[in-house]
Parts: C-alpha cells; sequence; structure tokens
C-alpha cells in the first residue's frame, strides 16, 4: 500500500481536470406568433384523447386495432428496449465488477508421486476510476438516447392514428361520393327510360334517346369505378387493423359517419410551445444533448485512464492425508495508463464527434422549422375549408333547387334533354365537391393533430415496458 500510495496524490490532481463539452441545449429559431388563424373556438383542449371524444367508437376500436399489430410501433418499441439495454450497460461501466471463480482438480505433479486433490475458489474485482468523466458521458449519452426513443414510440403511436383516421375518413367519402353516383345513375336510367318510351311513342327523335342512354351510360360506369375505389379503401383499411373485411364492412357501413366540421382542440399561442411538444423535435433535442456527452466522451479518451484491481481467494490441496492451505489475497496493482502515441486516433475520434454534434444541431433546428411549417399548413388547410364550407352547402342547395326545377320543365316538354344534362352535370359536381371539401376538412384536423404532437408531454416522455395496445 506504500508502495502504491504515491499514485494516489497524481489521480486526485488529475480529476481537477475537466474536459469541456459543447452546449447540450440549443435555443430554436420559432418565429413569435403564428401567421395562421388558430382554431380557439373548440371546446376540448387536450390531444390525448380526441378521437375518443368524437362519438366515433368504430374508429377509436380501429386505431386500437391498428396500434396492436403496427409494426412500426413494434419496431419503436424495440428501439426503446434496446436504448433501455444500451443505458444499462453504460451504467455499469461506472461500478466496480466483481467475479467468482471456483476450480477443482486432482492429478500428480512430479516430483511429488503421490495423488493431490486441489480446489480454490475466489473472488476478483475491478474498477476503473472516471478520472475525466469518460463513463460519465457515455452514461449521459446512453440516458438522451432513452428519453429520444421513448419520444419516438409515441410518435409512431400518433402516426399511426393519424394514419387510420384519415384512412377512415378517406374512405366514409368514397361511400358517400358513391351514394351519390348511385342516385346520380338512377336518375339518368329513368331519364333514358322516359326517352326510350317517348321516342318508340315518336315525340322524341333518336338522337336525343341516344344522347340520354349515353348518359345513363356515363353514370353507371362512374358509379362502377367509384364503387372500385371504396373496395380498395376497405381492404387498405384491413391491412391496416388486421380486422377481417367482413366485420369491418359491418362496422363502418353501420355506423353513420359522425360530424367533424367542428373545432375540436385548441392549439397554443406561441409556435415554441406547440413545437416542445412533438415527439420528434423532442427526440431531435435530446439527440444534441447525447451528441455533447459523446463530444466529452472522446475528450477523456485522451487523458490518463487509473484503475484498480485486487483478488481474495481459498484454496486448498489434500495429497497423502494432509492437507495445505494456499489462501492468497491481493490488493492492486493500482494502475495509471497514460496515452502517448497513437498516430491521431484519439484526436480524430474527437474531431468526428464534433462533427456529429454539429450534425445533430442542424437536424435539430431543421426539425423545428418543419414542425412550425406543419402547424402553420394545417391552420392555412383548416380556415380555408371553414371559409369554403357554407358557399359550398349553399351552391349544392342552389344547383338542386335548379335542378328540380329543369327536370319538372323537361317531363312538361319545357326544357330539352341537353339543358336536363347540363344541369344533372352541375349538380353532381357540385355534390361531389362538397362531400370531398368535408373529407378535406377532416384531414386538416388530422394533420393539425399530428403536427401538434398528438399529445406528448416532454414532461413526462416515458414510454409504457410493454405498451401492448395502448389507448389514444
Amino acid at each position: 500500500m506504500r508502495s502504491l500510495g504515491w499514485l494516489l496524490p497524481l489521480a486526485a490532481a488529475l480529476t481537477a481536470c475537466t474536459t469541456l463539452r459543447p452546449p447540450a441545449q440549443v435555443t430554436p429559431a420559432t418565429p413569435t406568433s403564428w401567421q395562421a388563424p388558430l382554431p380557439h373556438d373548440g371546446q376540448l383542449q387536450q390531444l390525448t384523447d380526441w378521437w375518443a371524444r368524437t362519438n366515433d367508437p368504430v374508429l377509436v376500436a380501429l386505431i386500437e386495432s391498428a396500434q396492436r399489430i403496427s409494426p412500426s410501433l413494434a419496431q419503436a418499441r424495440s428501439r426503446v428496449e434496446q436504448a433501455r439495454a444500451t443505458q444499462t450497460t453504460a451504467r455499469a461501466a461506472l461500478l466496480p465488477t466483481l467475479d467468482a471463480q471456483a476450480s477443482a482438480s486432482r492429478g500428480v505433479t512430479p516430483p511429488v508421486t503421490t495423488p493431490a486433490t486441489t480446489a480454490q475458489a475466489g473472488l476478483q474485482a475491478g474498477w476503473e476510476m472516471d478520472l475525466f468523466g469518460a463513463n460519465q458521458a457515455t452514461r449521459d449519452a446512453a440516458t438522451e438516447r432513452l428519453a429520444g426513443a421513448q419520444a419516438l414510440w409515441h410518435e409512431a403511436r400518433v402516426s399511426v392514428a393519424a394514419e387510420v383516421a384519415l384512412q377512415v375518413s378517406s374512405l366514409r367519402t368514397c361511400l358517400q361520393q358513391l351514394d351519390v353516383a348511385e342516385r346520380d345513375a338512377q336518375s339518368r336510367a329513368a331519364t333514358a327510360r322516359l326517352t326510350q318510351d317517348s321516342q318508340r311513342a315518336g315525340f322524341t327523335a333518336p338522337a336525343t334517346a341516344a344522347l340520354a342512354s349515353a348518359s345513363a351510360a356515363e353514370a353507371t360506369a362512374r358509379a362502377a369505378q367509384q364503387r372500385m375505389q371504396c373496395d380498395v379503401d376497405f381492404k387498405t383499411l384491413v391491412a391496416l387493423t388486421g380486422e377481417p373485411e367482413p366485420t369491418l364492412r359491418s362496422q363502418i357501413t353501420a355506423a353513420p359517419a359522425p360530424r367533424y366540421d367542428e373545432a375540436r382542440f385548441t392549439i397554443a399561442a406561441l409556435p415554441v410551445q406547440v413545437v416542445s411538444q412533438r415527439p420528434d423535435v423532442y427526440n431531435a433535442e435530446r439527440e444534441v444533448a447525447a451528441a455533447s456527452a459523446e463530444v466529452g466522451s472522446a475528450q477523456a479518451q485522451r487523458w490518463p485512464r487509473l484503475s484498480l484491481t485486487g483478488t481474495v481467494g481459498t484454496a486448498w490441496s489434500r495429497a497423502a492425508g494432509t492437507t495445505t492451505d494456499l489462501s492468497t489475497w491481493s490488493f492492486g496493482p493500482l494502475a495509471l495508463s497514460l496515452p502517448l502515441l497513437d498516430g491521431g486516433r484519439r484526436t480524430a475520434q474527437v474531431d468526428a464527434a464534433r462533427a456529429r454534434y454539429d450534425e445533430a444541431v442542424a437536424v435539430y433546428q431543421g426539425r423545428v422549422r418543419q414542425a412550425v411549417s406543419e402547424v402553420e399548413q394545417a391552420l392555412v388547410r383548416l380556415q380555408s375549408t371553414a371559409e369554403r364550407a357554407d358557399s359550398a352547402r349553399a351552391a349544392v342547395q342552389g344547383y338542386q333547387t335548379s335542378f328540380d326545377a329543369t327536370e319538372a320543365r323537361w317531363r312538361g316538354g319545357l326544357a330539352s334533354l341537353v339543358e336536363l344534362e347540363d344541369a344533372r352535370r352541375t349538380l353532381l359536381a357540385a355534390q361531389t365537391t362538397l362531400v370531398a371539401l368535408q373529407h378535406e376538412r377532416q384531414s386538416a384536423w388530422v394533420a393539425l393533430y399530428r403536427a401538434a404532437g398528438g399529445g406528448f408531454d416532454a414532461a413526462n416522455p416515458t414510454a409504457p415496458n410493454t405498451p401492448a395496445a395502448p389507448a389514444l
């Protein structure tokens, strides 16, 4: 111990040296206010249970089914477990190690010719003193990446919910457009029958009857094409949720589509508050902190390393009826390793770590800008759909009135079939536009839900250990 004591003051002096890390936190460049109008007329304030409050149990059940089987969510869960294991490994490097050993043998060792039985057991301990924080920095990086992986689990969960919501909205829109197309086809078929009857009676020219038949055939083909698109949407939703197609069809067709044209949640007035709730932004922020810690770890590798080992063991040997105690113990060596020449390897590692840090900062800043842009775009689309909704409904009502009047005039012989078909096409276009606008508005709400983070809480980013079927 006296011979090793001179290393202790040296170790104490070395621990006074510190390694410098770049800033672990970077202030994002966010605007002071939103440029698009905010939907503050809503009554639901939280994003986490937005879908549960839409009075749409079918959508909630489908989201839960999709989250339960989603490969992206399973992948995110696996990455959380991997990051947790990496953190455990990094923490273990800060602690002493202790290994147990045991052995037994019997044999003859010349010049002794009497068989001897030897048994031994012992403990071997080792500890690398983290003088310059290399292991601590590695642990910090692992901790930050674990938090980032947990945030990405939330992002995967939000993405699955948004994808299912969009697909359900698209399917319901398709079914509404199919209903419009089928009613239009039935109306044109009735017009064609009346025109053919009139043509056979000699009151209508053959060209007019041919026009009516062509219009009916066109409507039938349009309805068939729309029905095909709905079938494709059903199958896409089956792949997302894993539900049997017959069950899914009965669920969708039996439940009426709820209204989504009113505001469902509010958005904070300050962009920085919304951006901080984005799991992808939070993950990028944690990656900056992890890269900063790795710079510190790389710098610490350029400084001396101090390690201490020790063993204690018990052993005995028995030969010719005589037992010999061979127990031993040792404390040390207390070893100091000083890097002298490595061909620039450690310096290159520091440079690479700094480059990764600069990359992480650039990615984080870019992610913040993208988040602000996505929220702004969703707000613009939401505002635009609100402004067009009343006009679209008024257009449908007006064109419906015009078509009814034109049809009545046509039945009375006061309007031509060309006029009737023009009025019909105009009404069909207005009805299709209104249905598409409702889907566009719902898509804008879903985009805003996703752009605002989907209820992620940066103050509590932890994910469950086994999130089998999380509820939205």
